[in-house]
């Protein structure tokens, strides 16, 4: 966990990569990473790979609703709100809103079902997960700082609410390095329409070694992977590829001996090689139709359609969620320690992601349940294959949305508290932590409220590290994903 010491000392990272002797320095490191040597500055390598703790997860998979997913639309049942709809809302204190003032108490447009021995409510609008709730672990108290859509993902995307910080993806792919030399560590699958706020900045190393950002891929687009191969009608062929690469390594290798320990070129060259390598693994890695007829079934990717209707609608949306989740599914099977999977795209119109302010039941129903079925295919999928009990699965968004009707029919932001939940490695499935008030407004305790900081720290527990321990000093600061704060959240431990 250790980086260049300000007094300008190697650490023992960057006396081994110079040892090493450059690309040497990155395979011994790559070896020693993959070991879990690298992960630790205090625990022995006997007793945990290198590890602050045993691990129950290997690999994690989240799920970010971008726009801002309603809580009391989805998870978290409010009597109350059916009890009131219509009336004028007075939660006894002064309201500010992001772009409204708060309407009349606005009851969900979905019904709500008891599932599982856990008697969990879930809306309509989620109910494919029914089956699922009682490998769940649901939080309804989380709160944010901001009800600004850039800031918000950036402080759960990264651990702070401006750019320049390392994606959560990264911090692990940092900490644990890979399972598979051919595959990126950590694999981002966005929105097939585009981007969410910040965009690529969302899953950045930032400061950390290059290497360590976020592989992007579209599965649904024609060009899964940008840059991947050669393009048809390109005067590049496959042997002189191979030699410009060749010839290229050369060129770099000569530049490094000069510079020994740079660590900006040896990730330069790393990200080279891998990509190299990618143009034989990753094609298949992502290719769904070697899947048989009934795990295409499992994800909602049996219906045989090519093309859709205009308007944002719950097949489309079951196919574009499903297929990226069993890809994701291919990805983690093969070694991928991290990957990202988003839903909805940045704020245009027609909506096309969670911002529902004019509709929540237009925008939120094919989102929700397109979402729903394919995460419950993933689940189900994950535990027949035995990968459950050492995949953590986070969903997750920015904030969640008010109790209050805004326009009649959409609902404005709510920072002040909103839902995520987990599911699989070392999760105890079919507990809530901490309740949101009687509207769904705030949390029911104000005074101990979850925040990401303690979701990050209880992912990075259940990999085997100490939030307060796996560090990088940047700018003479030792920083980590959990900036000064955080607590594993015990009460989820299985």
């Amino acid at each position: 966990m250790e980086s260049q010491s300000p007094y300008g000392i190697p650490s023992r990272r960057d006396f081994l990569w110079q040892m090493g002797g450059g690309l040497g320095g990155i395979a011994l490191s790559s070896l020693m990473s993959q070991d879990g040597l690298l992960a630790s500055d205090t625990a022995s390598p006997s007793i945990h790979g290198g590890l602050h703790h045993a691990p129950k997860a290997k690999r994690v998979i989240q799920l970010f609703m971008a726009g801002a997913a309603s809580h009391v639309d989805l998870f978290d049942y409010k009597p109350q709100l059916i009890k009131r709809h219509g009336q004028a809302w007075d939660p006894g204190e002064a309201v500010e809103l992001f772009q409204s003032s708060p309407g009349n108490v606005f009851a969900s447009p979905w019904a709500w079902q008891q599932y599982g021995q856990s008697g969990k409510y879930l809306s309509d609008a989620v109910a494919p997960l029914g089956p699922c709730v009682d490998n769940m672990a649901f939080v309804h108290n989380m709160v944010g700082k901001t009800g600004v859509h850039s800031q918000a993902t950036f402080l759960q995307a990264t651990g702070f609410q401006r750019p320049g910080f390392p994606g959560m993806g990264a911090w692990v792919s940092y900490g644990l390095g890979s399972l598979n030399d051919n595959l990126p560590t950590f694999v981002v699958l966005p929105d097939h329409r585009g981007y969410a706020s910040n965009g690529p900045k969302n899953w950045g190393a930032a400061f950390l070694p290059t290497h360590h950002q976020a592989t992007e891929i579209f599965p649904s687009r024609a060009t899964p992977i940008h840059d991947l191969k050669v393009p048809t009608n390109s005067f590049v062929t496959p042997r002189s590829e191979t030699e410009g690469l060749a010839l290229l390594a050369e060129a770099n290798r000569n530049h490094l001996a000069e510079r020994e320990g740079d660590q900006r070129l040896e990730a330069r060259i790393r990200s080279y090689e891998l990509a190299a390598r990618m143009q034989l693994t990753a094609p298949e890695a992502i290719d769904i139709t070697q899947e048989p007829d009934h795990v295409l079934k499992l994800y909602g990717l049996d219906h045989g359609a090519a093309t859709w209707p205009e308007a944002i609608n719950e097949a489309e949306e079951t196919d574009y969620w499903g297929r990226k989740c069993l890809v994701a599914r291919r990805l983690l099977e093969r070694g991928v320690r991290f990957v990202q999977i988003w839903s909805g795209n940045d704020n245009g119109f027609p909506r096309r992601n969670w911002d529902s302010h004019e509709d929540i039941q237009r925008d939120h129903g094919p989102l929700a349940l397109g979402m729903a079925r394919g995460t419950a295919g993933l689940i189900a999928d994950l535990r027949q294959r035995g990968m459950l009990e050492d995949t953590l699965i986070l969903w997750t968004t920015e904030f969640g949305r008010m109790p209050c009707a805004q326009g009649g029919k959409g609902r404005d932001h709510n920072p002040f508290c909103f839902t995520n939940w987990l599911c699989g490695a070392g999760i105890k499935g079919g507990v809530t932590h901490g309740l949101s008030d009687e509207w769904g407004f705030r949390p029911q305790d104000r005074n101990q409220p979850t925040t990401v900081y303690d979701i990050h720290a209880t992912m990075l527990h259940l990999l085997g590290i100490r939030h307060d321990k796996l560090t990088f000093r940047h700018n003479g600061i030792d920083r980590r994903l959990t900036d000064v704060h955080g607590e594993v959240i015990e009460s989820l431990l299985a």
